[in-house]
């Protein structure tokens, strides 16, 4: 091969390098950029008199004066909407519409419009406390605010007119269907002060991490599904790294070779592809309906069936780890009178920590966003924080579980867009930390190592 031949190939690898590297940043910056900006809403958003109102009555937060201040404020604002309301609905009750069909259409019409009112400030005054939390407060977000105001003020139709296409979605003003009656200058007005009935300001929510949930998430935040997550990423390590390092150390430098050893590195290549949630169901058949570790679904149980789950990785990464030291660390040691055991613990384990770290933050990154294992054995859609004793025996909401749950199967699905990718981000944010931590920790190993 000629010169000018090889500085082609090496420029065109070396292009390639450039491109596979450029490929893989903008699919990440297209994958996370929508997580990160939609997640930051969970965080960052414009609350409402109401957020306000619920921070202070279920967690103590804000001043009291300051609330009852812009309850106050509001009151007066809301007063004209529910005196706009009762008027016309006496108007329908007194049968004063001379069109049947326009009254018949009126009285179902007033009694979807009344529901988006409470759903927009909450009950009425004089109105009986509600039972459910979702109905004691209004919207406690600005953008589902104006949402909602924007099914208050268009009603949507269907036009069909054109034969040639498919139905095509119109928005017509409410205020059409009400021309001429009492209840007309209740759209204007709604329109022109909707900020001074809710009173939106800029919120920066962090406590979402932290607090509990309230009405199936609709309020509140996901503390509950962060502590349990957690909680299965630490028990995941406690009992995968001993089991995955000590096998590790035993393939490597005291089992030889031999049929069966390498039987059993078949067997642990092998266990490392098999699907997810075929380790959830032998986890539920086996920790719980055999072993019976806890009565039913439990942290203890969700964390053994993700041990498993992760080993493979952490034993194939600790094997390798252990083989990279190079052989004239044993051979000084062993010089020295070091016994074999000696010599594993005090020279190879710590030459091989920096790629067995590697591996198990890997491992615990892939424990935090597994699904499948902890449905059968530790997972709840709605649950309290655990103490650290109630691990042992009661089951906990954890963030992967609980994004799919609330993506695919909560009633309000478009009502909790902020908690979804507020759950996506955070449980992102997790696994990014743990690999930082894994580049810090293994950097600082390595130099200390070399030095």
């Amino acid at each position: 091969m000629t010169i000018k031949s090889r500085n082609i190939l090496n420029n065109a690898f070396t292009g390639m390098g450039f491109f596979s590297i450029f490929l893989l940043f903008a699919s990440l910056v297209i994958i996370l950029a929508p997580i990160f900006i939609k997640g930051t809403g969970a965080f960052i958003f414009k609350g409402t008199v109401e957020f306000r109102r619920l921070n202070y009555e279920k967690f103590g937060r804000g001043n009291k004066a300051d609330i009852q201040r812009e309850k106050k404020a509001v009151k007066g604002f809301r007063q004209k909407v529910y005196q706009l309301l009762d008027a016309f609905a006496k108007q329908v009750d007194d049968e004063e519409v001379p069109d049947l069909s326009k009254l018949l259409s009126y009285e179902t019409d007033l009694r979807e419009l009344k529901e988006r009112i409470h759903q927009l400030f909450g009950p009425a005054p004089g109105e009986p406390e509600p039972v459910m939390m979702r109905d004691r407060f209004g919207k406690t977000r600005w953008d589902q605010a104006t949402a909602l105001m924007k099914e208050i003020l268009f009603i949507e139709k269907w036009d069909y007119s054109d034969k040639s296409q498919m139905g095509k979605k119109i928005l017509v003003p409410r205020v059409q269907e009400y021309k001429g009656t009492s209840l007309e200058p209740l759209f204007p007005y709604l329109q022109a002060n909707l900020e001074n009935m809710l009173k939106p300001q800029w919120t920066f929510y962090w406590r979402f991490l932290t607090d509990a949930s309230f009405d199936s998430h609709l309020f509140g935040g996901i503390g509950a599904e962060v502590l349990g997550t957690l909680y299965l990423v630490l028990g995941t390590m406690v009992i995968a790294v001993p089991m995955g390092v000590i096998a590790a150390v035993y393939l490597t430098e005291f089992a030889g070779a031999g049929k069966i050893v390498s039987l059993l590195r078949v067997c642990i290549s092998t266990l490392a592809g098999v699907p997810s949630i075929v380790f959830g169901l032998f986890g539920l058949a086996f920790f719980i309906n055999t072993m019976k570790v806890s009565n039913s679904k439990s942290v203890l149980a969700g964390s053994l069936t993700l041990a498993l789950l992760v080993l493979p990785t952490i034993i194939r990464a600790a094997e390798e780890a252990v083989m990279a030291v190079p052989r004239t660390y044993k051979e000084a040691a062993f010089s020295l009178g070091a016994g074999k055991m000696r010599t594993v613990l005090t020279v190879i384990l710590p030459a091989a920590l920096p790629g067995i770290l590697t591996g198990i933050v890997i491992s615990m990154g892939r424990a935090a966003g597994e699904t499948a294992p902890i449905i059968f054995t530790a997972a709840v859609s709605v649950g309290k924080p655990l103490s650290l004793l109630e691990t042992l025996t009661q089951p906990t909401p954890a963030l992967p579980w609980n994004i799919y749950n609330l993506v695919t199967e909560h009633e309000a699905v478009e009502q909790i867009r902020h908690v979804q990718f507020g759950m996506v981000l955070t449980l992102v944010l997790i696994v990014l930390l743990l690999n930082l931590s894994a580049v810090i920790i293994r950097a600082r190993i390595a130099k200390k190592l070399r030095a």
